[in-house]
Protein backbone atom coordinates (compact mmCIF):
# COMPACT_ATOMS: atom_id res chain seq x y z
CA UNK A 1 0.00 0.00 0.00
CA UNK A 2 3.06 1.98 -0.11
CA UNK A 3 3.58 2.27 -4.16
CA UNK A 4 2.95 5.35 -4.53
CA UNK A 5 3.84 7.05 -1.54
CA UNK A 6 7.71 6.04 -2.77
CA UNK A 7 7.08 7.39 -6.20
CA UNK A 8 9.19 9.75 -7.83
CA UNK A 9 7.99 13.77 -8.10
CA UNK A 10 9.72 16.06 -10.02
CA UNK A 11 8.88 20.17 -10.40
CA UNK A 12 11.23 22.24 -12.08
CA UNK A 13 14.63 22.11 -10.64
CA UNK A 14 13.43 19.61 -8.00
CA UNK A 15 13.70 16.36 -8.53
CA UNK A 16 12.59 14.22 -5.34
CA UNK A 17 12.82 10.50 -5.02
CA UNK A 18 9.52 9.94 -2.99
CA UNK A 19 6.55 11.80 -2.05
CA UNK A 20 7.33 12.38 2.09
CA UNK A 21 7.94 15.66 3.04
CA UNK A 22 9.42 16.03 6.43
CA UNK A 23 7.19 18.94 8.06
CA UNK A 24 8.30 22.08 9.42
CA UNK A 25 8.76 21.68 13.09
CA UNK A 26 9.91 24.76 15.52
CA UNK A 27 12.86 22.85 17.32
CA UNK A 28 14.10 26.65 19.38
CA UNK A 29 17.62 24.60 19.36
CA UNK A 30 19.73 27.69 17.90
CA UNK A 31 21.32 29.75 20.72
CA UNK A 32 21.74 33.61 18.87
CA UNK A 33 19.67 32.22 15.91
CA UNK A 34 22.48 30.21 14.85
CA UNK A 35 21.89 26.66 13.62
CA UNK A 36 25.19 24.23 14.73
CA UNK A 37 26.00 21.46 13.99
CA UNK A 38 23.65 19.62 16.23
CA UNK A 39 20.59 21.27 14.02
CA UNK A 40 22.63 19.88 10.67
CA UNK A 41 23.18 16.41 12.36
CA UNK A 42 19.11 16.44 12.95
CA UNK A 43 18.20 17.27 9.27
CA UNK A 44 20.89 15.11 7.90
CA UNK A 45 19.24 12.08 10.04
CA UNK A 46 15.80 12.57 8.30
CA UNK A 47 17.61 12.48 4.69
CA UNK A 48 19.74 9.16 5.53
CA UNK A 49 16.35 8.08 6.37
CA UNK A 50 14.74 8.68 2.94
CA UNK A 51 12.83 11.39 3.42
CA UNK A 52 11.96 13.06 -0.22
CA UNK A 53 12.13 16.39 0.76
CA UNK A 54 13.01 18.42 4.28
CA UNK A 55 11.42 21.76 5.22
CA UNK A 56 13.02 23.26 8.27
CA UNK A 57 11.49 24.47 11.00
CA UNK A 58 10.73 27.86 10.86
CA UNK A 59 13.44 31.06 9.86
CA UNK A 60 13.01 34.55 10.55
CA UNK A 61 13.87 37.32 8.05
CA UNK A 62 15.05 40.48 8.32
CA UNK A 63 12.72 41.95 10.59
CA UNK A 64 13.53 43.39 13.93
CA UNK A 65 10.02 41.71 15.34
CA UNK A 66 9.45 38.52 13.65
CA UNK A 67 10.54 35.94 16.44
CA UNK A 68 9.80 35.56 20.28
CA UNK A 69 12.93 33.66 20.75
CA UNK A 70 16.51 34.01 20.48
CA UNK A 71 16.62 30.89 20.00
CA UNK A 72 14.81 29.95 16.98
CA UNK A 73 16.67 30.36 14.23
CA UNK A 74 16.99 33.08 11.82
CA UNK A 75 17.87 33.62 8.10
CA UNK A 76 19.56 36.49 7.65
CA UNK A 77 22.89 37.09 10.20
CA UNK A 78 26.02 35.85 8.65
CA UNK A 79 26.51 33.51 11.09
CA UNK A 80 22.98 32.26 10.59
CA UNK A 81 23.30 31.73 7.06
CA UNK A 82 27.05 29.93 7.60
CA UNK A 83 25.50 27.60 10.23
CA UNK A 84 22.33 26.79 7.44
CA UNK A 85 24.88 26.48 4.76
CA UNK A 86 25.98 23.78 6.63
CA UNK A 87 23.10 22.32 6.99
CA UNK A 88 22.54 22.34 3.47
CA UNK A 89 25.62 20.28 3.13
CA UNK A 90 25.13 17.92 5.72
CA UNK A 91 21.52 16.91 3.89
CA UNK A 92 22.88 16.80 0.34
CA UNK A 93 25.83 14.57 1.66
CA UNK A 94 23.55 11.94 2.79
CA UNK A 95 21.46 12.10 -0.75
CA UNK A 96 18.79 14.44 0.92
CA UNK A 97 16.84 17.75 -0.63
CA UNK A 98 15.80 21.00 1.64
CA UNK A 99 13.88 23.89 1.86
CA UNK A 100 14.06 26.69 4.25
CA UNK A 101 10.82 27.68 5.51
CA UNK A 102 10.85 31.52 5.73
CA UNK A 103 9.03 32.95 8.87
CA UNK A 104 7.69 36.11 10.37
CA UNK A 105 5.63 35.42 13.58
CA UNK A 106 3.74 39.04 13.18
CA UNK A 107 1.55 40.52 16.33
CA UNK A 108 1.83 36.32 17.69
CA UNK A 109 4.96 37.94 18.83
CA UNK A 110 4.87 39.55 22.51
CA UNK A 111 6.29 42.80 22.14
CA UNK A 112 9.68 43.30 24.54
CA UNK A 113 10.12 39.51 23.16
CA UNK A 114 12.87 37.66 21.26
CA UNK A 115 16.58 38.87 20.10
CA UNK A 116 15.13 42.66 19.55
CA UNK A 117 12.98 43.15 22.36
CA UNK A 118 12.96 47.15 21.27
CA UNK A 119 11.25 46.05 18.02
CA UNK A 120 7.97 46.31 17.58
CA UNK A 121 5.40 43.52 16.41
CA UNK A 122 4.40 43.51 12.96
CA UNK A 123 0.82 43.35 11.86
CA UNK A 124 -1.59 44.60 8.87
CA UNK A 125 -3.79 46.89 10.90
CA UNK A 126 -1.66 47.16 14.63
CA UNK A 127 -4.75 45.04 16.28
CA UNK A 128 -5.14 41.56 17.89
CA UNK A 129 -7.24 38.78 16.55
CA UNK A 130 -9.60 40.70 19.49
CA UNK A 131 -9.78 43.64 17.66
CA UNK A 132 -7.99 45.59 20.50
CA UNK A 133 -5.24 47.98 18.73
CA UNK A 134 -2.24 48.00 20.57
CA UNK A 135 -0.01 50.57 17.91
CA UNK A 136 -0.65 52.20 14.72
CA UNK A 137 -0.97 50.38 11.23
CA UNK A 138 2.41 49.90 8.90
CA UNK A 139 2.65 52.17 6.40
CA UNK A 140 2.50 50.99 2.73
CA UNK A 141 6.16 51.73 2.83
CA UNK A 142 6.96 49.73 5.85
CA UNK A 143 4.82 46.82 4.35
CA UNK A 144 6.94 46.59 1.52
CA UNK A 145 9.74 46.14 3.53
CA UNK A 146 8.27 43.06 5.05
CA UNK A 147 7.90 42.10 1.62
CA UNK A 148 11.72 42.39 0.79
CA UNK A 149 12.67 40.87 3.93
CA UNK A 150 10.89 37.49 2.55
CA UNK A 151 12.18 38.20 -0.80
CA UNK A 152 16.07 38.57 0.25
CA UNK A 153 15.62 35.31 2.68
CA UNK A 154 14.65 33.45 -0.54
CA UNK A 155 17.68 34.64 -2.60
CA UNK A 156 20.33 33.85 0.16
CA UNK A 157 18.79 30.42 0.37
CA UNK A 158 19.42 30.02 -3.36
CA UNK A 159 22.53 30.83 -2.76
CA UNK A 160 23.03 28.63 0.17
CA UNK A 161 22.22 25.46 -2.26
CA UNK A 162 18.90 25.01 -0.79
CA UNK A 163 16.67 23.15 -3.11
CA UNK A 164 13.73 25.41 -2.59
CA UNK A 165 12.30 27.57 -0.25
CA UNK A 166 8.78 27.89 1.54
CA UNK A 167 6.97 30.65 2.71
CA UNK A 168 4.83 30.09 5.98
CA UNK A 169 1.70 31.67 5.15
CA UNK A 170 -0.52 29.72 8.31
CA UNK A 171 -1.63 29.22 11.63
CA UNK A 172 -2.00 32.86 12.70
CA UNK A 173 1.39 33.93 11.75
CA UNK A 174 1.89 37.21 9.51
CA UNK A 175 1.36 36.43 6.13
CA UNK A 176 -1.69 34.66 7.81
CA UNK A 177 -2.52 37.71 9.23
CA UNK A 178 -3.08 39.65 6.81
CA UNK A 179 -5.74 37.30 4.73
CA UNK A 180 -7.79 37.51 7.76
CA UNK A 181 -10.56 39.50 8.34
CA UNK A 182 -10.75 39.56 11.97
CA UNK A 183 -6.67 41.07 11.90
CA UNK A 184 -6.51 43.15 8.17
CA UNK A 185 -8.92 46.12 8.73
CA UNK A 186 -6.76 48.62 6.01
CA UNK A 187 -8.15 50.69 3.40
CA UNK A 188 -4.93 50.35 1.15
CA UNK A 189 -4.40 47.65 -1.38
CA UNK A 190 -3.29 45.03 0.97
CA UNK A 191 -7.30 45.55 2.65
CA UNK A 192 -10.75 44.87 1.87
CA UNK A 193 -12.52 41.57 0.72
CA UNK A 194 -10.26 38.10 0.86
CA UNK A 195 -8.15 38.22 -2.48
CA UNK A 196 -7.12 41.88 -1.97
CA UNK A 197 -6.08 40.67 1.57
CA UNK A 198 -3.65 37.74 -0.33
CA UNK A 199 -1.99 40.67 -1.85
CA UNK A 200 1.01 40.77 0.78
CA UNK A 201 1.19 37.11 0.21
CA UNK A 202 0.94 37.65 -3.90
CA UNK A 203 3.92 40.41 -3.64
CA UNK A 204 5.99 38.15 -1.79
CA UNK A 205 5.32 35.37 -4.13
CA UNK A 206 6.53 37.96 -7.00
CA UNK A 207 9.41 39.25 -5.03
CA UNK A 208 10.81 36.01 -4.41
CA UNK A 209 9.92 34.92 -8.09
CA UNK A 210 12.11 37.98 -8.75
CA UNK A 211 15.06 36.88 -6.76
CA UNK A 212 15.47 32.92 -7.54
CA UNK A 213 14.91 32.80 -10.74
CA UNK A 214 12.09 30.47 -12.95
CA UNK A 215 13.42 27.30 -11.87
CA UNK A 216 13.45 27.67 -8.49
CA UNK A 217 10.56 26.05 -6.82
CA UNK A 218 8.31 27.84 -4.33
CA UNK A 219 6.20 26.49 -1.62
CA UNK A 220 3.80 28.51 0.08
CA UNK A 221 2.14 27.00 2.95
CA UNK A 222 -1.43 28.12 4.60
CA UNK A 223 -3.96 27.23 6.74
CA UNK A 224 -8.01 27.92 7.16
CA UNK A 225 -7.12 27.39 11.16
CA UNK A 226 -5.73 29.97 13.21
CA UNK A 227 -3.49 29.50 16.63
CA UNK A 228 -5.45 32.20 18.05
CA UNK A 229 -9.09 30.89 17.18
CA UNK A 230 -8.66 26.86 15.59
CA UNK A 231 -12.41 27.23 14.47
CA UNK A 232 -11.40 30.37 12.13
CA UNK A 233 -11.74 29.73 8.56
CA UNK A 234 -10.56 31.77 5.81
CA UNK A 235 -13.06 30.27 2.66
CA UNK A 236 -16.58 28.51 4.31
CA UNK A 237 -16.81 27.56 0.53
CA UNK A 238 -14.76 26.28 -2.28
CA UNK A 239 -15.52 28.85 -4.48
CA UNK A 240 -14.59 31.32 -1.34
CA UNK A 241 -10.97 29.05 -1.71
CA UNK A 242 -10.49 29.49 -5.22
CA UNK A 243 -10.65 32.81 -5.24
CA UNK A 244 -7.80 33.55 -2.69
CA UNK A 245 -6.02 30.47 -4.09
CA UNK A 246 -5.54 31.92 -7.28
CA UNK A 247 -3.95 34.80 -6.64
CA UNK A 248 -1.13 32.64 -5.07
CA UNK A 249 -1.53 30.80 -8.25
CA UNK A 250 -1.43 34.00 -10.72
CA UNK A 251 1.63 35.08 -8.72
CA UNK A 252 3.86 32.29 -9.49
CA UNK A 253 3.71 30.49 -6.51
CA UNK A 254 4.59 26.42 -7.83
CA UNK A 255 3.19 24.18 -4.39
CA UNK A 256 0.76 24.88 -2.02
CA UNK A 257 0.98 23.68 1.51
CA UNK A 258 -2.45 23.05 2.77
CA UNK A 259 -2.56 22.54 6.72
CA UNK A 260 -5.17 20.81 8.29
CA UNK A 261 -5.26 19.42 12.50
CA UNK A 262 -6.31 16.40 10.98
CA UNK A 263 -5.42 15.27 7.11
CA UNK A 264 -8.17 12.73 7.01
CA UNK A 265 -11.44 15.27 7.39
CA UNK A 266 -13.09 16.74 4.93
CA UNK A 267 -12.71 20.63 3.78
CA UNK A 268 -16.31 21.19 3.06
CA UNK A 269 -18.54 18.09 3.62
CA UNK A 270 -21.23 19.88 2.66
CA UNK A 271 -20.28 19.86 -0.60
CA UNK A 272 -18.95 16.26 -1.36
CA UNK A 273 -19.87 14.40 2.50
CA UNK A 274 -18.01 12.92 4.98
CA UNK A 275 -15.16 11.02 2.78
CA UNK A 276 -14.74 14.12 0.58
CA UNK A 277 -11.64 15.85 -0.33
CA UNK A 278 -9.17 17.42 2.51
CA UNK A 279 -8.07 20.83 2.29
CA UNK A 280 -5.18 19.84 -0.16
CA UNK A 281 -7.85 17.94 -2.39
CA UNK A 282 -9.61 21.03 -2.71
CA UNK A 283 -6.41 22.99 -3.18
CA UNK A 284 -5.37 20.89 -6.09
CA UNK A 285 -8.99 20.69 -7.56
CA UNK A 286 -9.15 24.31 -7.62
CA UNK A 287 -6.14 25.57 -8.91
CA UNK A 288 -4.28 22.61 -10.79
CA UNK A 289 -1.44 23.23 -8.74
CA UNK A 290 0.76 20.58 -7.13
CA UNK A 291 -0.26 20.41 -3.41
CA UNK A 292 1.00 18.92 0.18
CA UNK A 293 -1.75 17.15 2.84
CA UNK A 294 -0.53 17.53 6.24
CA UNK A 295 -2.05 17.02 9.50
CA UNK A 296 -0.99 13.92 11.80
CA UNK A 297 0.07 11.71 9.19
CA UNK A 298 0.75 8.18 10.64
CA UNK A 299 -0.91 9.32 14.27
CA UNK A 300 -4.14 9.28 15.72
CA UNK A 301 -4.56 11.94 17.46
CA UNK A 302 -3.50 15.70 16.41
CA UNK A 303 -0.71 17.96 17.59
CA UNK A 304 -2.44 19.93 20.17
CA UNK A 305 -3.28 17.14 22.41
CA UNK A 306 0.15 15.38 21.91
CA UNK A 307 2.01 18.97 22.81
CA UNK A 308 -0.36 18.67 25.95
CA UNK A 309 1.74 15.88 27.02
CA UNK A 310 -0.53 12.76 25.55
CA UNK A 311 1.09 10.13 23.78
CA UNK A 312 -0.35 9.78 19.93
CA UNK A 313 -1.30 6.43 19.18
CA UNK A 314 -0.41 5.13 15.01
CA UNK A 315 -2.96 5.28 12.39
CA UNK A 316 -2.28 2.89 9.31
CA UNK A 317 -1.75 4.88 6.03
CA UNK A 318 -4.08 2.59 4.10
CA UNK A 319 -6.47 5.69 2.99
CA UNK A 320 -3.54 8.34 2.33
CA UNK A 321 -1.86 6.16 -0.24
CA UNK A 322 -5.51 5.32 -1.57
CA UNK A 323 -5.29 9.40 -1.48
CA UNK A 324 -2.27 9.81 -3.33
CA UNK A 325 -2.91 6.86 -5.88
CA UNK A 326 -6.22 8.68 -6.86
CA UNK A 327 -4.07 12.23 -7.36
CA UNK A 328 -6.32 13.85 -4.72
CA UNK A 329 -2.26 15.46 -3.80
CA UNK A 330 0.86 15.08 -4.84
CA UNK A 331 3.08 14.84 -1.38
CA UNK A 332 2.84 14.19 2.68
CA UNK A 333 4.18 15.98 4.95
CA UNK A 334 4.89 14.33 8.02
CA UNK A 335 5.61 16.07 11.10
CA UNK A 336 5.77 14.00 14.85
CA UNK A 337 6.13 10.87 13.60
CA UNK A 338 9.66 11.89 12.05
CA UNK A 339 9.91 13.95 15.65
CA UNK A 340 10.00 10.55 16.96
CA UNK A 341 11.88 8.80 14.16
CA UNK A 342 14.59 9.70 11.89
CA UNK A 343 14.06 6.60 10.21
CA UNK A 344 10.29 6.66 9.83
CA UNK A 345 10.63 7.02 6.32
CA UNK A 346 12.91 3.92 6.03
CA UNK A 347 10.58 1.52 7.86
CA UNK A 348 7.04 2.45 5.91
CA UNK A 349 8.80 1.46 2.98
CA UNK A 350 10.47 -1.49 3.98
CA UNK A 351 7.13 -2.32 5.60
CA UNK A 352 8.15 -2.59 9.30
CA UNK A 353 5.38 -1.28 10.78
CA UNK A 354 6.17 -3.39 14.18
CA UNK A 355 9.25 -1.11 14.55
CA UNK A 356 7.47 2.28 14.59
CA UNK A 357 7.18 4.31 17.93
CA UNK A 358 3.90 5.63 19.14
CA UNK A 359 5.27 9.55 19.22
CA UNK A 360 6.02 10.91 22.57
CA UNK A 361 5.69 14.26 23.54
CA UNK A 362 9.13 14.24 25.49
CA UNK A 363 10.94 14.15 21.62
CA UNK A 364 9.73 18.04 21.22
CA UNK A 365 12.87 18.82 23.74
CA UNK A 366 15.27 16.55 22.16
CA UNK A 367 17.24 17.09 19.17
CA UNK A 368 17.17 13.34 17.97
Amino acid sequence: MTQTLFSPFKIKSLNLPNRIVMAPMTRSFSPGGVPGQDVADYYARRAKGEVGLIVTEGTTVDRGGASNDPKIPNFHDEAALKGWAGVVEAVHAEGGHIAPQIWHQGMMRKPGTGPHPEAPSDGPSGITHKGKKVQEAPTEAEVTDMVLAYAKAAGDAKRLGFDCVEIHGAHGYLIDQFLWGQMNIRQDRFGGALPERATFAADIIREIRAAVGQDFPIILRFSQWKQQDYEARLADAPEEMEEFLKVFADAGVDVLHCSQRRYWEPEFPEVDGEKGLNCAGWAKKLTGLPTITVGSVGLSADFFTAFAGQGSGQRALDDLEERLAKDEFDLVAVGRALLQDPDWAQKIKHGKADELQDYDPKSVMMLT
